[in-house]
């Protein structure tokens, strides 16, 4: 028996089990019932009112294969839910673990979403059923195939040499540096239903003429590309002047391009493509091609930013904080934390709202070196960056791997020094307890000129795990003691992480 309450009773929706919920609205509205209070069987449900909830069960699946449970209750359930194929839709899920053409020649002809094992060797063994399910190539709606050795990537796409017209989802990975290149002939013809494209490690010279035929496409990532020769800048620009319900772009390169010859650089076009729809960039490579990309397209509702720099002598840098700029969301940020580790040093911007800080600028560069991540962070700020002068909170943090190799010496000094005289509105300055001492040293060495100059609107110093003496505790009493103006008091705070 189900219990369904009326509308005087004040209850939003009927239970009808334990995970399976429909709106009192459709019971009221298709059976017509309208009293307080009654005992309904739920066979005595009519047909549309347990398509609604079956409706609203799938829209909470979280499985593709959820709608098994609902076709094996009963003649009636399977009835209606294989009558509804779209209402409900329904998808019939081929993995390399699965029977693929016993289970096609048993259910309906749905739509076939394949998706391979994260483990290799699986992989390799099962890979019999991503072919079987691949020659249905007019039902293949969603591709999902991970690390992908060279044999099987070679193998999957000579089987997806045809038209895929269904194809909304397609994610391809592989981590194999001699991956082969996808082949010119690839999906056969242009995929006009494609929605989402993921390529890792794998090049695809005939890209450009995917994409230039996908206009549905809304997102792309574009990430460990093995060379620059099929995506240029000029290319993907070009893609994406037909893209305009794109919202998230990922290009990462593998390693830098040869270094581009300064003299017989292209000069950018007197106008851009708009991206009305983009919302999320994310890039790593080096500064010539994302100012080579950015010097061309206009992103007015960006979100978000990503950057990852390799490591690289010059940065050149001129349209980067033109088209950042541009993003209106991206000119009310408060927050920055530096992060440095082993590997790399970034800078996440952020605007502070209640509870909620996700980084909406994030600028980072791929170095080893603890200096040389010093002097390349003042120099991507400093050209890089128009809002720090909205800053006024500043964190400096390590990051997850071990730490850079510090140097302590003059040098080092004077790249914290200049990272900081940056910062002209910080207020609040964080230090994490593995760093505090090596910013101390830099803002003890600040000369009498350099202690006004350098935080100058600096309130509040926040030490993790502050000792009561040793030589973090002179070295910030010193700096404490030159900086003590009666109109900006400077005051030290123990911080704990996580408070």
């Amino acid at each position: 028996m189900v219990p369904v309450a009326g509308k005087s009773c004040g209850l939003g929706r009927v239970e009808v089990s334990d995970d399976v919920k429909i709106p009192f609205a459709t019971i009221t509205e298709l059976c017509g019932t309208e009293t307080h209070y009654q005992q309904v069987t739920i066979g005595t449900l009519p047909d549309e009112v347990l398509l609604e909830m079956f409706g609203f069960y799938m829209d909470q699946a979280q499985d593709v294969d959820e709608w098994h449970r609902l076709v094996h209750v009963c003649r009636q359930w399977r009835y209606i839910v294989l009558a509804s194929p779209r209402r409900l839709k329904l998808r019939l899920l081929c993995t390399d673990r699965r029977p693929v053409r016993e289970m096609l020649s048993i259910w309906p002809a749905l739509p076939i979403v394949i998706c391979g094992s994260y483990d290799p060797i699986s992989l390799v063994h099962g890979a019999g059923n991503i072919i079987a399910a691949l020659e249905h190539h007019d039902r293949v709606c969603h591709i999902d195939l991970q690390y992908l050795p060279s044999s099987l990537l070679e193998r999957f796409a000579a089987a997806m040499q045809k038209p895929f017209p269904a194809l909304e989802y397609l994610e391809l990975r592989s981590r194999d540096e001699a991956a082969p290149d996808l082949p010119d002939s690839f999906l056969g013809e242009p995929a006009s239903h494609l929605r989402s494209l993921v390529l890792k490690g794998i090049a695809f010279p005939a890209l450009q003429s995917l994409l230039l035929s996908a206009h549905h496409l809304v997102w792309i990532n574009l990430w460990n590309i093995p060379d620059y020769t099929h995506t240029s800048p000029e290319a993907i620009v070009t893609c994406l002047s037909v893209l305009t319900r794109l919202e998230t772009l990922r290009l990462g390169f593998r390693s830098p391009r040869p270094r581009p010859d300064q003299t017989n650089r292209r000069q950018p076009p007197q106008t851009r493509t708009d991206l009305p729809s983009l919302t999320w960039l994310r890039f790593q490579g080096d500064s010539e091609y994302l100012e080579d990309l950015v010097a061309q397209i206009n992103a007015p509702l960006l979100d978000i930013i990503e950057i990852m720099f390799f490591d690289q002598p010059i940065f050149d840098i001129s349209y980067l904080p033109l088209f950042i700029s541009g993003a209106e969301k991206l000119s009310v940020l408060n927050q920055a934390d530096i992060i440095l580790d082993s590997r790399s040093v970034v800078v996440k911007l952020s605007s502070q709202r209640g509870e909620v800080n996700r980084p909406r600028l994030t600028l980072g560069i791929s170095s080893i070196e603890s200096d040389w991540q010093l002097s390349s962070l003042v120099q991507v700020c400093g050209l890089s960056l128009p809002p720090l002068s909205t800053l006024e909170q500043l964190d400096i943090l390590e990051g997850r791997y071990l730490r850079p190799r510090w140097q302590d010496d003059n040098t080092e000094i004077t790249h914290w020094q200049a990272l900081l005289h940056l910062f002209t509105a910080v207020k609040k300055l964080f230090l994490s307890e593995k760093l505090a001492l090596h910013v101390a040293f830099a803002l003890q060495e600040l000369t009498e000129e350099g202690v006004t100059e350098v935080l100058p609107a600096l309130q509040n110093v926040f030490l993790e795990g502050l000792q009561p003496s040793g030589a973090l505790q002179e070295a910030i009493g010193q700096f404490v003691a030159a900086r003590q103006f009666p109109d900006c008091p400077l005051t030290v705070n123990r911080w704990e992480r996580g408070q």
